[in-house]
C-alpha cells in the first residue's frame, strides 16, 4: 500500500501513523476520521493512562482529560503516565507533558479539577464520545447523566483485583449506566482494600482505546449496547448485550428525573469501581 500525501497530514504524521493507515479497517480516510474526532476522558489514572496514551498515539485530533489528583507512591505499580520523579505533582500535568511529548501533532486539553455536578455541564460538551475511566460511583453516575441529556455516546470501563468490565451507551438508544447500577452506599471493596493486578487495569484501559476507534470510525462490531467482562485470573472473557431497563428512572418508560440535576449524583464516595454483584444478572 502507497500512502498518498494530503494537505490535512504532514510527512512526518503519515509515518506516525502508517501503521493505522495500513489496516485496511482504517486506511486513509479512517485517519482523517480520527484527526477530526474529539474525545474527553475522566480520569488519568489507572485506566486512564493506557487508554489516553493509545489515543493520543493513535492520532486523535483533539483529546481532552479531567483529573484533579496528585501522584502518589502507591500509583506508580499500574499508572503508567506516570514514575518516581512524578510523584506529588499534579497528575494533569504530568499526564500533559507525557502526551505531548509522545504526540505533539495533536491538540491535548487538560482540566486541573474535581469533575462534579456544578462543572460537569460544561465540561462534557462539543465532544464525538466521552470514555469514563474514573474510579467512584458518583463520578460515574454524574457522567452518565451529563452524556443522557447532551446526546453523547460513551464508553465507561472499571477494573478491581483481577476483573473487570467495558460498557458502550448511546442515549435514548441504548441501556444507560443507571439501568444496569443501582446505587449502592454500603459497597466497601475498592483497589484500597482489595487491591487491583496492574496488567489488568492496563488491558481494560486499552480495550477502552480501542473501542473507542472503532466507534469513531464505526468498526463493527464494536462495544456499544454491549457489555465485556473480562476475569484475568480465570482467563475468562464474555461480551453480553445489554437488556434495556424499562424501570430506569433516567431512560425508562417514565422517568423520574427529565433535566439534568445535581442531586442525582449524592452517593457516597467509594474508591471502587465495580461491583460485580450488581451486574450478575446481565453477565
Amino acid at each position: 500500500m502507497t500512502i498518498k500525501q494530503s494537505v490535512e497530514f504532514k510527512k512526518e504524521e503519515l509515518t506516525r501513523y502508517s501503521r493505522n493507515i495500513f489496516l485496511k479497517e482504517i486506511n486513509f480516510e479512517g485517519q482523517q476520521k480520527l484527526k477530526n474526532s474529539k474525545v474527553l476522558v475522566i480520569g488519568a489514572g489507572g485506566l486512564g493512562s493506557p487508554l489516553l496514551y493509545y489515543l493520543a498515539a493513535s492520532g486523535l485530533g483533539h483529546l481532552s482529560f479531567v483529573e484533579f489528583d496528585s501522584v502518589d507512591l502507591s500509583n506508580l505499580q499500574r499508572q503508567i503516565l506516570y514514575d518516581t520523579h512524578s510523584i506529588g505533582r499534579k497528575k494533569s500535568l504530568v499526564a500533559y507533558e507525557k502526551l505531548s511529548a509522545l504526540n505533539p501533532e495533536i491538540e491535548i486539553q487538560h482540566f486541573s479539577v474535581k469533575l462534579n455536578s456544578e462543572n460537569a455541564f460544561e465540561i462534557i460538551d462539543n465532544v464525538d464520545i466521552v470514555v469514563d475511566g474514573s474510579d467512584n460511583f458518583p463520578t460515574r453516575f454524574l457522567v452518565n447523566d451529563v452524556c443522557y441529556f447532551k446526546k453523547i455516546p460513551l464508553i465507561s470501563g472499571g477494573v478491581l483485583q483481577f476483573y473487570g468490565i467495558v460498557l458502550g451507551i448511546l442515549p435514548n438508544q441504548t441501556s444507560c449506566y443507571r439501568c444496569l447500577v443501582e446505587p449502592n452506599p454500603n459497597v466497601t471493596e475498592n483497589c484500597s482494600t482489595v487491591g487491583v493486578m496492574s496488567p489488568a487495569a492496563g488491558v481494560i484501559g486499552a480495550l477502552m482505546a480501542n473501542e473507542t476507534i472503532k466507534f469513531l470510525l464505526q468498526i463493527q462490531p464494536n462495544i456499544i449496547n454491549s457489555i465485556i467482562r473480562i476475569d484475568l485470573l480465570n482467563l475468562e472473557f464474555r461480551k453480553t448485550t445489554l437488556p434495556k431497563n424499562e424501570n430506569c428512572i433516567l431512560c425508562g418508560k417514565n422517568p423520574k428525573y427529565t433535566e439534568f440535576n445535581p442531586y442525582l449524583v449524592d452517593y457516597k464516595e467509594t474508591c471502587g469501581s465495580l461491583s460485580f454483584s450488581i451486574y450478575k444478572q446481565y453477565l
